[in-house]
């Protein structure tokens, strides 16, 4: 008898202690809808274990980066507005980079 195949990145989707997620909240075609949908989200849950914002865009990306290359241009492109989007809805700017982009230079 052959063993189901346990897929766990679904499972985390369904059932993540971070958020209550909006059914099917990663196929709709509106990055702005979908922002809104993980920012409220992510608010309204006292499960999460760290703040909205950085669980709403964690959400976000965990989905992405296991759809890997199963994920169509289209939809990564989509995907990839409501993050920029969510940044925008949350205040934040644009991620920067942390450590090594800075040269240094040595006090004497």
């Amino acid at each position: 008898m052959a063993k189901k195949a346990s897929r766990w990145s679904a499972r985390v989707t369904r059932e993540s202690d971070a958020l209550d997620l909006t059914k099917s909240v990663f196929t709709w075609k509106s990055p702005r809808r979908i922002a809104a949908s993980l920012k409220r989200s992510a608010e309204r849950s006292r499960r999460r274990k760290s703040d909205p914002y950085r669980s709403a865009l964690s959400m976000l990306t965990f989905y992405i980066n296991r759809a890997g290359r199963n994920l169509p241009a289209g939809r990564r492109r989509t995907l990839t507005r409501a993050k920029d989007e969510l940044r925008r809805q949350f205040g934040r700017d644009k991620p920067t980079a942390r450590g090594g982009s800075r040269a240094r230079t040595r006090s004497r």
